[in-house]
C-alpha cells in the first residue's frame, strides 16, 4: 500500500521582513551513522573476499607480488564507493524503509563507483586483475542491498510498533484528511504518526477515527502554525486542498520552515506508481504528467510465463503424481477439480486445482450462507465443513494451486497477475472493478503477498486494481520472489 507524499520544495526564499530561526528540523544523526558504518563494513568485506578468491596462494608480504597492487588500492575504492554513497544520498532517513527510491540510489553510486574507478585506473596505468574486479563491485553491491534490506526490515518492524514515526499534524478538508489518515493508519512503514487533525470541517475538540487509530481535532485551518509548534510535531501533512489555494500553500511552508517544521503534501493520484509520473516544471510549477497504462500483451512476461510454468510442470510432476495418489486414496473421489473463472476480457475458461472439498461442495454453497465470512461477492469460510483432511493442507501449503501451471503453460492465466474472479463475483462488479478484466489473472499476485483470505473484498479489489494500472516485468518478479516466503508463512490460507 502506497502513499502519494511528496515534499515541497524549498528552493523559494522566506517572506521578506522575516529572519529565517536557525532551528531548523534536521534528521538524527544515528541511524545514518549507523549505516555508513556498516556500509563500510560490508565493502571491505567484499574486498577481502575478492582478493581471497582472486590470489588465494599470494597475499602480499611485503614486496611486489601478484595480488600487492588490488591491496594497497583497495581502500582508495572503497573510500571513492562510500563518497559516492553519500553524495547520492542513499542514507537519507526520508527514503529508508519504504519505496525502491533507497536502492535504485544505491545502484547508481555503485555504477559511478565502478565507472570512476574504470576511468581513474585507465588513465594512471593501474593494472588491476580483472577477475578481482569481477568479483569485488558485484559482491559489494550484493553484500550492500542485504545489509539495507536488513536494516529495512528491523526498521519495519519497529516502526510497526510504533517506535521510530514521525509525528505529524493532518491538515484539510474531513474527507480528504479521513482518506489520507487512515493511509498513513495502515502504513506505520512509511514512518509517520498522526499526532492530531486541523480542519475547518469539524469542532475543535472532536475525535476523528482513522481505521482504528483516533485522534483529536485540535482547531481550523488558520490556527496551523501555533498548533504545530504547540504539539512539537516534525512534519505538517496537508490532504487535498487548502482555502487559499497555492500561494497561502507557498506562505505556509515557509513559515513552517522558520520553526523547523517539514511540509508535506498529499498528492490527488491514489495508487499510481513513481513510474508513471513525470514531473513537468511550468514556470515554477511542478506538473505531474500521468502515463496511460499499456494493457496490450506483453512479450516479455508471456515469455516468462511459459518458461516458468514448463520448468513447473516438469520439476514438480512427481509432486504432482504424489498429491494425487493422496488425494485419490482418502476418500476415492476424483483428483483434479474444475470450475469456471472469468480472464482476460470476460472470457470464461476452466481453471485447475487439486481438489480440497468434498464432491458435493457446490451444491453445500446456499446452505452454508449464513456462515458466510467473505465480503462482497466472495464466499468464505475459515473453518469449512467441506474441506477434507488433505485438501485441509494442501490449502495450508498452496499446493492445491499447482495445477494452474497448465492454465498459465496453455494461456489462460499468468503467473502474475489479479485473482481469476467468479462469473457470480463479475456480475456483482460495481463501478470500475471490472478494469481487473483488463489482464490475465494470475497465479500470485499482491492479493495473495498481502493476506490472501484474510483480506476484505475492497482492499483485495484495490491491489489487483494496482496491480492493472501500474504493472511491470520488474514487479512481477518481485511478487513472484515475495510469494514463497508469503506461502511458507501460510498466512491467509484456508
Amino acid at each position: 500500500m502506497s502513499l502519494a507524499l511528496r515534499p515541497v520544495s524549498r528552493s523559494a526564499p522566506p517572506e521578506r521582513g522575516r529572519a529565517v530561526s536557525s532551528s531548523r528540523a534536521r534528521p538524527a544523526l544515528g541511524p545514518a551513522a549507523g549505516t555508513a558504518a556498516m556500509d563500510l563494513g560490508l565493502l571491505l568485506v567484499a574486498f577481502l573476499v575478492a582478493h581471497v578468491v582472486r590470489f588465494p596462494w599470494e597475499l602480499p608480504r611485503g614486496s611486489v607480488v601478484a595480488g600487492w597492487v588490488e591491496f594497497v588500492v583497495a581502500p582508495a575504492i572503497v573510500v571513492v564507493w562510500m563518497g559516492l554513497l553519500a553524495v547520492f544520498r542513499t542514507r537519507d532517513p526520508r527514503i529508508t524503509g519504504v519505496g525502491g527510491d533507497e536502492y535504485r540510489r544505491l545502484l547508481t553510486a555503485s555504477l559511478v563507483a565502478g565507472a570512476v574507478v574504470a576511468v581513474v585506473a585507465y588513465a594512471a596505468s593501474i593494472d588491476l586483475a580483472r577477475g578481482y574486479v569481477a568479483v569485488a563491485f558485484p559482491l559489494g553491491l550484493l553484500f550492500l542491498a542485504l545489509g539495507r534490506k536488513a536494516l529495512r526490515t528491523a526498521l519495519v518492524r519497529r516502526r510497526a510498533r510504533g517506535e521510530r514515526l514521525q509525528d505529524v499534524l493532518l491538515v484539510g478538508d474531513a474527507e480528504d484528511v479521513r482518506y489520507v489518515g487512515r493511509r498513513i493508519a495502515a502504513t506505520p512503514t512509511a514512518g509517520y504518526r498522526v499526532r492530531a487533525v486541523v480542519t475547518d470541517c469539524l469542532p475543535a475538540g472532536d475525535d476523528i477515527d482513522l481505521d482504528g487509530a483516533v485522534v483529536p481535532v485540535l482547531g481550523g485551518v488558520d490556527a496551523v502554525l501555533d498548533l504545530a509548534q504547540a504539539e512539537r510535531v516534525s512534519a505538517v501533512v496537508v490532504a487535498g486542498a487548502v482555502r487559499g489555494g497555492h500561494e497561502r500553500l507557498r506562505r505556509l511552508g515557509w513559515q513552517l520552515e522558520e520553526r523547523g517544521v517539514e511540509l508535506v503534501v498529499s498528492s490527488p493520484l491514489a495508487d499510481i506508481a513513481a513510474g508513471r509520473v513525470h514531473e513537468r516544471p511550468v514556470d515554477g510549477l511542478p506538473l505531474m504528467h500521468v502515463e496511460t497504462p499499456d494493457y496490450r500483451r506483453r512479450l516479455g512476461k508471456r515469455a516468462l510465463d511459459v518458461v516458468g510454468a514448463g520448468l513447473g510442470l516438469l520439476l514438480l510432476a512427481p509432486v504432482f503424481a504424489l498429491v494425487a495418489v493422496v488425494i485419490r486414496a482418502d476418500d476415492r473421489g476424483p483428483v483434479l477439480f474444475r470450475q469456471t473463472r472469468v480472464g482476460r476480457g470476460g472470457r470464461e475458461f476452466s481453471i485447475l486445482k487439486f481438489r480440497t472439498m468434498c464432491t458435493d461442495a457446490e451444491d453445500r454453497v446456499a446452505a452454508l450462507a449464513p456462515s458466510n465470512e467473505g465480503a462482497g461477492p466472495l464466499f468464505k469460510m475459515k473453518d469449512d465443513p467441506r474441506v477434507t483432511r488433505v485438501g485441509a493442507v494442501l490449502r495450508r501449503t498452496s499446493l492445491d494451486e499447482l495445477p494452474q501451471l497448465w492454465n498459465v503453460f496453455t494461456g489462460s492465466m499468468s503467473l502474475v497477475g489479479p485473482r481469476p474472479a467468479l462469473p457470480r463475483e463479475v456480475a456483482l462488479y460495481e463501478d470500475f472493478a471490472d478494469r481487473r478484466l483488463l489482464v490475465t489473472p494470475g497465479m500470485t499476485g499482491l492479493w495473495q503477498i498481502s493476506g490472501r483470505s484474510n483480506l476484505d473484498w475492497a482492499d483485495g479489489l484495490r491491489l489487483d486494481l494496482h496491480y492493472v494500472e501500474n504493472w511491470s516485468f520488474v514487479h512481477d518478479v518481485v511478487i513472484l520472489a515475495r510469494t514463497i516466503p508469503s506461502v511458507l508463512r501460510s498466512r491467509g490460507a484456508y
